[in-house]
């Protein structure tokens, strides 16, 4: 059992985890009924487990909500009010048994209810279990909603070891992408932008290299491996309560990867995990940070910069005519307008880059892995390391290295690249000749 931080009380993870449950719940909930919330697979792979160790503890169980396993539930705001008008109807404690859907579905249903929850974890697929906040889809985009995590998780180690390779590999891949969500908290904190909250950095940071190290172990489903994995998505979690923002996990890696989403959903594309995405911006932005360290910053010409700096509707006509949707294009404007500064604004953030590139660099250099052992980690865990793997061309692929910093208001080294006039040229050596993707 460990103590968590923030909300959440209580994680356990081990074999045979749920028979702790009663226990936990019985302290967190007092003797409030059980409602169990699941899809068919879940509950076949735990529910039925959690349903008959809580009914031997002599704690009251209402039915289970037992949502359809085929098409698996989508974390939509329909399926939110779904469970929501359930849970209206029973008294009681939530008790989701699931990974990202269900888990995000049951927080923001709980929350809209006044209610604590409960989560028992059924894969090491994604972070979000203890992050405050769930990822719902409203009106074909996707928003991070607050609501609170689950007051106790529960993880069989045993479940998840058995869980699809599929959804492990998603949880690597997402747990991969804090390398250069680091990197990208260490320019925001280094230009004055977003500075580091020290102990939610030390919460993913310091014991990362540690999580990700195993790839081959984590494609073959070793206990260790994969609670090793499972314990820094949890981290990863807590740090996003402590921090209250997602900024600890999020970072260039994740903008590839909304873009990828917001589109899919555009054209009623189907949807890839969202750890699959991240797995390949993480690889994308690894690539692009090689390309941006090659250079030295601390030369840049601020007066060229800040004189041909565009004002707020040259923005939108730019990034308008980088969508093709409609619908993202007013979405990648609202973002790209929240943080475009004033020319005097440029002015005094270039002046920053410029006077700390030399010791901003090294720390860089400290945090990134190249990205040639990133593809490998990548390839040995089982995750996608080409844009044909979620079914994109390289042109489309390509063209989105210059479009995912206008989804999103968070300051990265996209934005940087960008403000220092260079990521146009960085994204034509990484896709030229013997650039990293000129293999496609």
């Amino acid at each position: 059992m460990v103590n968590a931080v923030g909300t959440t009380r209580h994680v356990v993870v081990e074999p045979g985890a749920s028979v702790s449950l009663p226990a936990l719940l019985s302290s967190c909930f007092g003797s409030d009924v059980a409602l169990l919330i699941a899809d068919e697979r879940t509950y076949e792979a735990a529910g039925m487990a959690v349903d008959d160790a809580i009914r031997a503890s002599g704690r009251g169980a209402g039915s289970a909500i037992v949502l359809p396993g085929t098409p698996p539930p989508y974390a939509d705001i329909e399926t939110v009010a779904l469970i929501e008008s359930q849970l209206r109807e029973r008294h009681g404690v939530p008790v989701v048994v699931g990974s990202g859907t269900l888990n995000d579905v049951t927080k923001l249903a709980a929350h809209r209810l006044g209610r604590a929850y409960a989560c028992v974890a059924t894969a090491a697929s994604m972070d979000g279990y203890t992050a405050f906040g769930a990822a719902i889809t409203v009106g074909g985009f996707k928003q991070t909603l607050p609501c609170p995590p689950p007051l106790v998780l529960v993880a069989d180690l045993d479940v998840l070891t058995r869980a699809p390779a599929a959804l492990t590999a998603a949880g690597y891949g997402d747990l991969v992408g804090k390398v250069t969500a680091g990197a990208d908290w260490i320019v925001a904190d280094a230009l004055g932008v977003e500075p580091i909250d020290a102990r939610a950095w030390a919460l993913v940071q310091d014991r990362l290299r540690s999580w990700i190290a195993d790839p081959r172990a984590v494609a073959a489903a070793h206990p260790d491996a994969v609670e090793a994995l499972f314990e820094g998505l949890v981290q990863t979690g807590v740090a996003m309560q402590v921090s209250a923002s997602s900024r600890p996990a999020s970072g260039s890696e994740h903008l590839f990867s909304h873009l990828w989403e917001m589109r899919a959903l555009a054209v009623g594309a189907p949807t890839v995990a969202h750890g699959h995405k991240v797995a390949l911006g993480s690889l994308a932005s690894a690539a692009l940070y090689e390309r941006l360290l090659a250079r030295d910053l601390a030369r840049i010409d601020v007066d060229g910069l800040v004189a041909a700096w565009p004002d707020r509707h040259e923005v939108e006509r730019r990034v308008r005519g980088l969508h093709a949707q409609e619908r993202i294009a007013d979405h990648a404007v609202t973002a790209s307008l929240e943080k475009h500064v004033a020319p005097v604004q440029l002015r005094r953030r270039l002046e920053l880059v410029r006077e700390r590139w030399p010791v901003l660099r090294e720390r860089l250099a400290a945090q990134l892995l190249p990205a040639t052992a990133v593809r490998t980690m990548l390839e040995q865990a089982g995750c996608p390391t080409a844009p044909a793997a979620i079914g994109l061309d390289v042109a489309a692929f390509q063209a989105d290295h210059l479009r995912a910093h206008t989804i999103r208001s968070r300051y990265t080294m996209l934005d940087l690249a960008v403000e220092v006039g260079v990521l146009d040229a960085c994204v034509a050596e990484v896709f030229g000749p013997g650039g990293f993707w000129s293999g496609g």
